[in-house]
């Protein structure tokens, strides 16, 4: 979803993480764990919460003087990074830490960056949660909302207003645009939705990942794709902001509510420490903040979510589609930039 802000010494990701997957296969072993569901083999849920359990082994603890934060990947992470900057000077403060933003290029980056111990805290994008929850040890602790505890997005199909494209079964033989392989409201709803109203994905019509969200409402737009099932909180943003006009597009469909972002922290953050970033998310005061000129509209709130409860649907949509959660799918995520076209 954007230009990566490279102040972490990524360039050398690929090497560090082939170190770290080597370290990996020295997890837990099978008799040392009674359960693990879907989590790697450096993991363990023996509490059955579906997520990776605190380290037993004091040693294996992270307790960095420095924070590392990111939000997940949008098209420009300069401007995220402002939205934020309050929340992270409040969790700075409560957790008596520096705090650093880091603006991830991609949500496979997102997750090796968590996996290798270099992102601490995160906001990660639905579909890619559970990525991050077995891949990474990422523990979901909290979603944007409101003080009624209502909170998510709906998947909306669009199209450009003058095209010819009514209803889903109208996508067929068309260029549509999905987000990632790993995207909920982007690739992976999608594929179980559709396929239930008669029409499949890279069967019927030709699936064009873009990468972003951003990019897909902005390709169609500009009708570099015949559609697009993306986020309906990412494509309010953009009319808010005057980035695309909704008079340029037509929603065509759109599905029940999904949680959005999640927000937590990795599962060997130290448990005093990890106590404190739960307590900077859900007192944290939204109010002429960043946050609330961003949001405001869809949210004015951080609100308590676990992963077992409120992500159900996105993982049934993902053991529909036979997602596994391995290193190999995690490369699925990174999708190439699309190129510009030359006016």
């Amino acid at each position: 979803m954007f230009k990566p802000a490279n102040r972490f010494g990524f360039l050398g990701r690929g090497v560090l993480l082939g170190v770290v997957l080597l370290l990996g296969l020295a997890g837990i072993s099978a008799a040392d764990c009674p359960n693990r569901g879907n989590l790697d083999v450096r993991y363990c849920d023996a509490d059955g919460d579906l997520v990776a359990d605190t380290p037993a082994d004091k040693s294996q603890l992270l307790n960095p003087d420095t924070l590392v934060f990111s939000y997940t990947p949008v098209e420009d992470p300069s401007v995220y990074e402002n939205v934020f900057e309050e929340f992270m000077d409040y969790m700075a403060a409560k957790t008596g830490k520096k705090v650093k933003w880091y603006g991830a290029e991609s949500y496979a980056a997102q997750v090796e960056a968590m996996r290798s111990g270099r992102l601490h805290v995160a906001g990660i994008s639905t579909g890619p949660t559970v990525f991050g929850v077995n891949l990474a040890g990422y523990v979901p602790i909290a979603i944007m909302g409101k003080e009624d505890g209502t909170f998510g997005y709906k998947l909306q199909l669009i199209t450009h207003k003058t095209s010819d494209i009514k209803k889903i079964e109208d996508l067929k033989g068309r260029n549509i645009a999905h987000v990632t392989p790993s995207s909920n409201s982007g690739n992976q709803a999608p594929r179980a939705l559709f396929t239930a109203k008669g029409v499949k994905p890279d069967v019927d019509y030709k699936v064009t990942y873009s990468g972003k969200h951003d990019n897909s409402i902005m390709g169609v737009a500009n009708k570099d794709y015949d559609a697009a099932p993306v986020a309906s909180s990412v494509l309010e943003r953009m009319v808010q902001k005057g980035v695309v006009n909704m008079d340029d597009l037509r929603v065509i469909w759109e599905s029940r509510l999904f949680p959005t972002t999640s927000y937590g922290y990795v599962n060997n953050l130290d448990p005093a420490l990890a106590a404190k970033v739960k307590e900077a998310f859900l007192t944290f005061d939204w109010k002429g903040t960043g946050l609330d000129k961003e949001f405001g509209k869809q949210a004015d709130r951080f609100i308590p979510i676990t992963f077992k409860e409120h992500w159900s649907d996105i993982r049934t949509i993902q053991e529909v589609n036979g997602v596994v959660y391995s290193q190999e799918a995690l490369k699925g995520l990174k999708v190439k930039k699309k190129k510009k076209k030359k006016k």
